[in-house]
């Protein structure tokens, strides 16, 4: 080992060849850490655009599938309101209620012989954009004492419901109405109360039905107008 100098110049190169090494490793442990950071950074961001780009795809797609169903539905409602213009069904009419071909007012003349014979029954027909793959909504907006028609208005009958089918129509829907109010289904009542009058004192429940079509369903104007 040499000897120092009178002037410390050996001790003092050796600390700062210490210095030297230690900054050294300082910077190649930051070097380090940076790029590791920068790595894993990159590496999110490679992820990210492939996640935004499916999110965005499958966006496009339900948006497309919505469209191309309400396109299949406009057109087979413009159809329908075509036929049902040139040939309505006995005694029953319908149509756009605005503008809005998803939306139609209907009325039904009362059956002759029947206790609703004489009334004007207004209804309302609600297409979704999935018609006429599932039924329309369709319910009374005037008032009736009905077994199978509830306050409401809403109708127990099983085309509405499960035995819906695509080729059926509203002029099919409206003439299955008028059958109901001919001859209404006890068996499957909407109002129990009702139902059970039917069957246990008919002369009395006609008598209350008549007297309901007289009092609500003899206006020519649709109800709320």
């Amino acid at each position: 080992m040499p000897a120092p100098d009178s002037n410390g110049t050996t001790g003092r190169r050796g600390v700062k060849r210490t210095r030297d090494q230690q900054q050294q490793q300082q910077q190649a442990a930051t070097s380090s850490a940076s790029a590791s950071a920068t790595g894993s950074s990159n590496g999110v961001h490679r992820q990210q655009p492939p996640q935004h780009s499916a999110a965005t795809r499958s966006s496009s797609a339900s948006t497309a599938n919505k469209s191309k169903a309400s396109s299949t539905s406009l057109k087979r409602i413009q159809k329908e309101l075509t036929e049902i213009t040139i040939d309505p069904p006995p005694n029953c009419s319908a149509g756009p209620k605005n503008d809005n071909l998803f939306e139609w007012v209907s009325t039904i003349l009362g059956p002759q012989g029947s206790v609703y014979e004489g009334g004007v029954f207004f209804l309302d027909i609600n297409f979704s954009t999935e018609y006429p793959f599932k039924p329309p909504k369709v319910t009374f907006k005037t008032r009736i004492y009905h077994c199978n028609i509830n306050s409401q208005g809403v109708i127990c009958l099983d085309i509405l419901k499960d035995n819906w089918s695509p080729a059926l129509t509203i002029s099919k829907v409206l003439l299955s109405i008028c059958s109901l109010l001919t001859d209404c289904n006890p068996a499957d009542p909407l109002v129990g109360s009702i139902a059970a009058q039917y069957v246990q004192a008919r002369e009395e429940h006609d008598k209350t039905a008549r007297l309901w079509t007289k009092k609500y369903a003899n206006c020519s104007v649709y109800p709320g107008s």
